[in-house]
């Protein structure tokens, strides 16, 4: 990808702010391994409080947190239940598999969600000829379901299938403060059925990497062996945990921006003859659209854009995502939309359809 003067890729592409990379500068920092930087361990409570938690850890990615996550909660052969779309399962390198020999079952269900009973139906009985059951995980926002928001009561309506077969529960919390900021929903509340749950700091919240994971004080001293193991313990990490600071102070609340800014870019474009909304309603900053109706792949879409300094995202042959985030304002989106009606509109019929 040649990057534009707008990138709608992924909210990943944001950069830090200069008053960010003037906390980064001004941290005070120390051994993070040994607990004696300061920072660190500030967002680390913070977090952990953010998140109705006993105690959290910083760690280099959110797919780390994830796969640490999962080798606290699992043995080998041991089974995870997972939406079929799944980070975990789609976009982890088999992390689960080939680092923790854990299977993922994947399940069902509309816009990167599954419900009660969808998770009731799958949970095998134990057998010793199968995988054994040990972990629910869920995504909140299902990135591949558009961005949407899980209905706390729904995730609610989980947990309880899944405290019934003494299974464990897992958040991928990647955009949990877009699900905040769109439910009204605290975060404490979003993750309390959740027996580990983590937040990104480099996707909405604008710093330029990190996340930190959360749970009881026994899951994170297990966590911190994890952490040790694959190379994710730090040194003087404050200077990377004070982006995370000042995002939190500053970047949670603006959040309510990208997702307007979501919907006038998925209202515009729909407006293009054969251009589809595949999710239907925009929870949050994400926003798919199914091109299959206009006879143009989405490839060609994607590079015609490119060449006019816009990014976005081809999902497959006629699938494309675009991500509003802090670097992207509404006019910057509006010119976005209005590139990409027009690029459709001028590939309609040549070499370049499907």
């Amino acid at each position: 990808m040649k990057e534009g003067r707008i990138n709608l890729y992924s909210d990943t592409q944001t950069r830090p702010s200069p008053a960010m990379r003037k906390a980064i500068a001004d941290a005070p920092v120390g051994d993070e391994q040994g607990f004696l930087d300061p920072t660190v361990n500030a967002l680390c409570k913070r977090t952990a409080d953010l998140l109705g938690k006993e105690a959290a850890t910083f760690l280099p990615s959110g797919t780390i947190c994830n796969e640490i996550a999962i080798c606290v909660h699992c043995n080998r052969g041991d089974e995870i239940y997972a939406h079929h779309s799944a980070h975990i399962l789609n976009f982890e390198g088999g992390g689960p598999a080939a680092i923790a020999g854990a299977a993922i079952r994947a399940l069902p269900g509309d816009r990167g969600m599954y419900s009660a009973d969808d998770l009731h139906m799958n949970i095998r009985d134990g057998s010793r000829y199968g995988p054994s059951p040990k972990l629910v995980a869920g995504e909140q926002t299902a990135n591949m379901g558009g961005g949407s928001v899980w209905p706390v009561d729904q995730i609610y309506a989980v947990a309880t299938v899944a405290r019934e077969h003494g299974l464990a529960l897992h958040m991928d919390g990647a955009r949990l403060m877009n699900a905040v900021v769109s439910s009204g929903i605290s975060a404490a509340d979003h993750a309390a059925p959740f027996d580990s749950v983590w937040i990104d700091l480099s996707k909405g919240l604008g710093c330029p990497m990190g996340g930190v994971l959360a749970g009881s004080k026994s899951f994170i001293d297990e966590a911190w062996r994890w952490k040790q193991r694959m190379g994710g313990a730090m040194r003087q990490a404050g200077i990377i945990a004070a982006a995370g600071l000042y995002a939190l102070d500053h970047n949670v609340d603006r959040l309510a921006d990208d997702h307007v800014n979501a919907q006038r870019f998925a209202e515009h474009v729909s407006q293009c003859q054969g251009v589809r909304l595949p999710f239907g309603a925009i929870d949050s900053n994400i926003v798919f659209v199914d091109v299959t109706d206009t006879g143009v792949n989405a490839a060609a879409i994607v590079a015609a854009l490119e060449e006019q300094g816009i990014n976005v995202g081809a999902m497959g042959g006629t699938l494309i995502r675009a991500v509003t985030h802090l670097d992207v304002d509404a006019s910057m989106v509006e010119e976005a939309a209005s590139a990409f009606v027009a690029v459709v509109d001028g590939l309609r019929g040549t070499t370049y359809t499907t």
